[in-house]
C-alpha cells in the first residue's frame, strides 16, 4: 500500500482522486483501497481450522478486505438464520427470496465453531427473517446464550436487524446481554429508501435508542460513496449520537455485482479522517472511520468503554505539544 500525501483541508468536491473510472466494465479502485494479502501465524491457524472443519464465516463469503487482519487478531464474523434474506437492499450481495426453515441446532453449532477456532472476539450477524413472527429473535437469543456458555472468555458483538419495529423481539436480544449490540443505519435519511428498500431511517434510530435505554453498549455503521452529501453524513452522525450510539463505523461502499447500486465516488482517506474528528467532537465514544472500515473492523476494541475517545484525546495532546 502506498503512502498518501497529507491534504490540509477536506472538501466535498468530486476531485480527480475521487472520480470513478471503469476498466473492462468494472470500477477501478484507487490505491488506498488496495490491501495486502493476509499473512501471519494467527491468520494461518484460523485459515486451517476453517478449511479442515468446513466452517462458514461471513468474512469469506463477504470477501472482506480485512479478513487477514481480523483473523490474525482472533476476531471472526458468523451469519445465522440461513443465507437467504427476506429483504432486497440495493447494496447487499446476500440472496433475496424465501428462506429455509429455522435450524434450531444452529446456536450450538455456532458456539462450537467459535470454541474450535479459539475466537477471542466474535461478531454474529444475520439475514432479515421478516416472515417469522419472532423475526428470528429466539434463535438470536439462543445463539448468544450458547456462545457465552461454551466460550465464557470470548467477547461478543451482535449485528441485528430492526425486527420490523416489533420491540418485544428486540427485547429478546437485549435480555441476553451481549457486550455490544449493533444495528446499521447504513446511509443518510434521504437515501434510505433507495439503499434499504424495506427499512426506515427513523425506525433504525429507534432501535439504537431502545438499546441504549436497555443499558446496552450500542453501535451503528454508515457506508459512503453512494451519493450522500457531507452535511448529510454529519447529520446522520448527530442523529445517532442523539439516540444514544456509543460506536460508529464509517467505510467506503463497494459494489458487489453490476446489479447493485453503483459507486458514485471513492471517498478520500482525509475525508474519513474528518468524520472521525467530528464524531469525537460530538462526544461519540468510539469512531472507526476509513476507506476499508467494515462493521466488524477492530470490533474487539469497540467493546471497551472509553478506549476510542482516550486514544483520540491522546492524539490531540501530541499534536498540541
Amino acid at each position: 500500500m502506498i503512502e498518501l500525501p497529507v491534504i490540509s483541508t477536506v472538501t466535498a468536491a468530486r476531485n480527480k482522486e475521487e472520480e470513478v473510472t471503469y476498466v473492462n466494465g468494472k470500477p477501478k479502485k484507487p490505491n488506498w483501497l488496495r490491501v495486502k494479502l493476509p499473512t501471519g501465524e494467527g491468520y494461518k491457524h484460523v485459515r486451517g481450522l476453517v478449511d479442515n472443519h468446513k466452517l462458514h464465516t461471513i468474512c469469506e463469503s463477504g470477501n472482506c478486505p480485512n479478513m487477514g487482519e481480523c483473523w490474525g487478531e482472533g476476531t471472526a464474523t458468523f451469519m445465522i438464520l440461513g443465507n437467504i434474506c427476506t429483504r432486497s437492499c440495493g447494496f447487499c450481495a446476500v440472496a433475496t427470496g424465501r428462506p429455509e426453515a429455522v435450524d434450531w441446532d444452529e446456536p450450538q453449532r455456532v458456539a462450537e465453531a467459535i470454541h474450535l477456532m479459539k475466537v477471542k472476539h466474535a461478531v454474529i450477524t444475520s439475514v432479515d427473517r421478516d416472515e417469522l413472527k419472532d423475526g428470528g429473535s429466539i434463535i438470536w437469543a439462543n445463539t448468544i446464550k450458547a456462545v457465552k456458555a461454551l466460550n465464557p472468555d470470548t467477547t461478543l458483538e451482535t449485528l441485528i436487524p430492526d425486527f420490523r419495529g416489533i420491540w418485544d423481539n428486540l427485547q429478546n436480544v437485549i435480555d441476553v446481554a451481549p457486550e455490544v449490540i449493533s444495528h446499521n443505519v447504513e446511509t443518510v435519511e434521504r437515501m434510505t429508501r433507495k439503499v434499504r428498500i424495506q427499512a426506515k431511517y427513523h425506525r433504525s434510530l429507534e432501535v439504537i435508542r431502545r438499546l441504549h435505554e436497555g443499558g446496552v453498549r450500542t453501535k451503528s455503521g454508515i457506508m459512503l460513496g453512494i451519493g450522500e452529501e457531507k452535511d448529510e453524513v454529519l447529520q446522520t452522525m448527530h442523529d445517532l449520537k442523539e439516540n444514544g450510539v456509543d460506536v460508529i463505523t464509517i467505510g467506503q461502499y463497494l459494489q458487489p455485482t453490476p446489479k447493485h447500486l453503483p459507486v458514485v465516488r471513492f471517498v478520500h482517506p482525509d475525508e474519513f479522517a474528518f468524520y472521525r474528528e467530528e464524531g469525537y467532537k460530538m462526544g461519540i465514544d468510539y469512531v472507526e472511520s476509513g476507506p476499508l472500515v467494515r462493521s466488524s473492523y477492530h470490533s474487539e476494541k469497540h467493546v471497551i468503554p472509553g478506549y476510542g475517545k482516550a486514544q483520540w484525546e491522546q492524539e490531540q495532546k501530541m499534536h498540541t505539544a
